[in-house]
């Protein structure tokens, strides 16, 4: 089976929960673990951004993927998130994280130092190089700083088998067309804006790798489900009534806005780490009044 395949759907970038003294709250993990998975969705995403992954140190880490696979137990696949703006370091991570459960490695183009289009398409070469995982490629340019153009993920997706997909989050709805227009047939492509899979599933992506489906995955998962059936009719119902909900997750940062969410539904205590703050207390009343209705 093609990984085009295996992670159709919902995937959901899992947060990493915090105690009051900061450490990493495994239980908490648990608990959303078991929530999401129970709530559809088809596949998990650890130590992706919305996880804080660049404020974990190695060893927490790897705590959190060995207990992210122990917890999912295999009842849905497991994706772990690998990314970095050096990429030497992030070839040694690659051979020293416990990556040997995991379906595939989502990686962020490299952010902060800016790379041209070959530096981006050369980085990601030496990563297909040191991995025998299936790569995802990452293109989040309000976090990196530089878009992956269409041409240079085409180009990637046809020199190097390794490289199996990407998860698209530049929000320009042209250059997905483009490449879901072109890719080859088995390369994965799948939203990163919770805001814009419906549309992004009726010009052909596969699924999306959601910050929602941290809180909301029953509603969430079942509107993905409904468009990749092209019932998008019954989709934008859905979708109608989690608007708001995308407001509220993003209005400040991720992960925020989806912590203020889980915090209210008991999932975890309302702790990022620095610079990240919780969310404002006027968002966070409206959080509370969007979820009782």
């Amino acid at each position: 089976m093609s990984l085009r395949q295996t992670l159709s759907g919902t995937g959901v970038a899992l947060v990493t929960p915090f105690r009051s003294n900061m450490e990493v709250d495994l239980d908490a993990l648990g608990r959303i673990i078991d929530h999401v998975i129970d709530g559809g969705v088809e596949y998990v995403v650890t130590l992706g951004t919305t996880g804080e992954t660049p404020t974990l140190s190695k060893e927490e880490k790897i705590a959190v993927i060995r207990y992210t696979y122990e917890k999912v137990n295999n009842r849905v696949p497991v994706v772990v998130g690998v990314g970095g703006n050096d990429t030497y370091s992030l070839v040694k991570e690659l051979e020293t994280l416990p990556l040997d459960k995991a379906t595939a490695i989502l990686s962020a183009s490299p952010y902060y130092n800016k790379p041209s289009q070959e530096g981006i398409y050369q980085h990601y070469k030496m990563l297909a190089a040191a991995t025998p995982k299936p790569i995802l490629l990452y293109n989040v340019p309000g976090r990196s700083g530089r878009n992956m153009t269409a041409e240079t993920t085409l180009r990637l997706a046809k020199d190097f088998t390794q490289i199996a997909g990407i998860k698209e989050a530049s929000g320009d709805m042209a250059q997905c067309m483009q490449i879901l227009r072109d890719r080859p047939e088995d390369f994965l492509v799948v939203s990163g804006d919770d805001a814009l899979v419906l549309p992004q599933i009726a010009c052909g992506m596969d699924g999306v790798i959601s910050v929602a489906a941290n809180a909301l995955p029953k509603v969430f998962t079942t509107m993905v489900r409904e468009s990749l059936q092209y019932n998008f009719k019954a989709a934008k119902t859905l979708n109608d009534q989690l608007i708001q909900a995308y407001d509220l997750m993003f209005a400040e940062n991720n992960p925020a806005g989806v912590k203020a969410f889980m915090a209210e539904l008991g999932l975890l205590e309302n702790y990022l780490r620095m610079p990240m703050l919780p969310l404002s207390e006027v968002l966070h009343n409206q959080v509370k009044t969007y979820l009782k209705k």
